[in-house]
């Protein structure tokens, strides 16, 4: 398949394969037939409402069919999707609306009146509002915008007049095909522009490691707003595979079994999602025909997670993986057969990408010295909605300056060693907050930590854990710093432990620092 348009690849698989499976949830499922006639039925809905070639539309849903459908609509219209969280405030949600320009939205019509404390009835001229069925008269004044029906399987209102779908010219593979706004919680948002390019070099070079195919079933419980999340179902589309959408995590097991009974093939998820089924799930329970892979991104996971899952779902391979959001989602991979004697690395760059480790100045550095993690390849985005500077920033020379710490050791794999910002500088060492939590997590009453800098007149810097217990247990400060010493140096042992309820993160699992140093300085 050519085409590097999303849709176009659901066409030409509609046109081969009407039957196959595409998309599903607990509540819908669609066939690629079913999901060609709705994208197209919705684009000219689109058009007909205004919609043109470049626009931008704003998608702020949960994970359903309908998302899938409205994203794919968007394209065939020849606009560009603005994908945000919905569950930021209003604040932060209107600030996005005035910044990305958009004049159309699908919104999700619980957030209603969320919407309009974001000031929607201003800025956008129409919404297309997911619902389970006809909107309530009330929502049309609470969201203070005209409003049409979108039902959960991504059809219209079947009250609405019918246009016919006219495709536009087709973009070029430099246009805009995604905004994605990174989390609001280390201050403003920025929106990562990902082309149409950029997105088809990722998905084909996941396919080509994954070794995905038609028959291919990914189970997803990330938000389809995050990048990996939505780069799992880019791949699938892709190669003609399919995708079940299940946002009930909050029950693990009921998630799992979903992964049995629906016959799929891979599963994606966080450290987090793994630390929780690892912590309320009897895996061996369960058994799963079919699942040939499982893969793990979105910040470095516990080693004895990563064994555990290993052991958990064999024979299932695991791949640890490594990337960022304006890398379009992907820029490294760990071979499952490299596992033992590359340990702890995040692996070798995904076909198509080049990585580099470099100093300050840019020139490479030698096998075994850490420092800057640089990348180059079609996946990597063009840069910030509207922000030459914070652009300017992150590409220098043609290369993604990623942000994260690397070391390459001799036969080309590499090993990430912290963000450059979170980095902590104690006493002249340079040490990495993530190397001190894995330790303290191998705590038996721990169940999670995470580790902080504090500013200290010796040493300049010393490291604070907060930690979150097992159920029931209520570990002692001073038994969990004989703990930590028998297995790190002096200087990397927390000088306090902070026992709390819970780690801040976002929907995708992700920890939250910036909103913990918050906590944490207002404590």
């Amino acid at each position: 398949m050519d085409s590097p348009f999303l849709h176009e690849w659901v066409f030409q698989h509609a046109a081969r394969r009407p039957g196959a499976p595409a998309v599903a949830s607990p509540t819908a499922r669609l066939t690629y037939g079913d999901l060609a006639e709705r994208t197209r039925a919705l684009a000219a809905e689109l058009a007909a409402s205004g919609v043109r070639p470049g626009d931008r539309v704003l998608l702020a849903l949960p994970s359903t069919p309908a998302t899938v459908v409205a994203g794919l609509a968007v394209h065939a219209a020849g606009a560009t999707a603005v994908e945000v969280n919905r569950e930021w405030s209003a604040a932060i949600l209107g600030d996005i609306l005035a910044r990305s320009r958009v004049r159309h939205g699908f919104l999700w019509a619980r957030d209603a009146r969320t919407w309009r404390g974001a000031g929607a009835g201003a800025l956008l001229e129409r919404a297309w509002v997911v619902h389970p069925g006809p909107l309530p008269a009330a929502l049309h004044d609470d969201l203070g915008i005209p409003a049409t029906w979108l039902q959960l399987d991504g059809r219209l209102d079947p009250r609405a007049a019918p246009a016919p779908y006219r495709p536009p010219p087709a973009p070029a593979r430099e246009a805009p095909a995604l905004v994605l706004y990174t989390s609001g919680s280390t201050g403003r948002p920025r929106g990562v522009v990902q082309t149409f390019g950029n997105v088809d070099a990722n998905a084909r070079s996941i396919v080509a490691y994954l070794r995905l195919g038609p028959d291919d079933r990914a189970l997803l419980v990330l938000p389809l707003y995050y990048c990996y999340g939505r780069s799992v179902l880019q791949t699938h589309l892709l190669t003609g595979g399919s995708v079940f959408l299940d946002g009930r995590f909050a029950f693990p097991r009921l998630v799992l079994e979903a992964l049995a009974a629906e016959g799929c093939t891979g599963f994606a998820g966080v450290p987090l999602t793994f630390e929780i089924i690892r912590r309320q799930v009897d895996v061996s329970t369960l058994r799963f025909p079919r699942l040939r892979y499982l893969t793990q991104a979105g910040g470095p996971m516990a080693p004895d997670t990563i064994a555990w899952v290993r052991e958990a779902f064999h024979p299932a391979s695991l791949f640890v993986m490594y990337g960022q959001t304006e890398a379009t989602a992907r820029l490294s991979y760990l071979p499952p057969e490299r596992a033992e004697d590359k340990k702890g690395s995040i692996g070798i760059p995904i076909p198509g990408v080049e990585l580099r480790v470099v100093g300050e100045d840019g020139a490479d550095l030698p096998a075994g010295e850490v420092g800057h993690l640089v990348a180059r390849g079609a996946n990597v985005t063009p840069g910030y909605l509207d922000e030459p500077e914070a652009t300017a920033a992150i590409l220098r020379d043609g290369w993604l300056w990623t942000g994260d710490l690397a070391a390459r050791d001799a036969d080309g794999f590499f090993f990430h060693r912290g963000r450059s910002k979170e980095i902590l500088k104690i006493g002249g060492h340079r040490v990495s907050p993530v190397e001190i939590e894995h330790v303290v997590a191998r705590h038996p009453e721990i169940a999670e930590s995470a580790v902080m800098g504090e500013p200290d007149a010796l040493l300049g810097e010393v490291p604070v854990a907060y930690v979150v217990p097992r159920a029931g247990a209520t570990p002692a400060d001073a038994e969990l710093r004989r703990f930590c010493r028998a297995q790190l140096p002096a200087w990397q042992v927390p000088v306090r432990f902070v026992l709390v309820d819970a780690l801040p993160r976002n929907e995708a699992g992700k920890l939250l620092r910036a909103e913990l140093a918050r906590r944490a300085g207002a404590a």
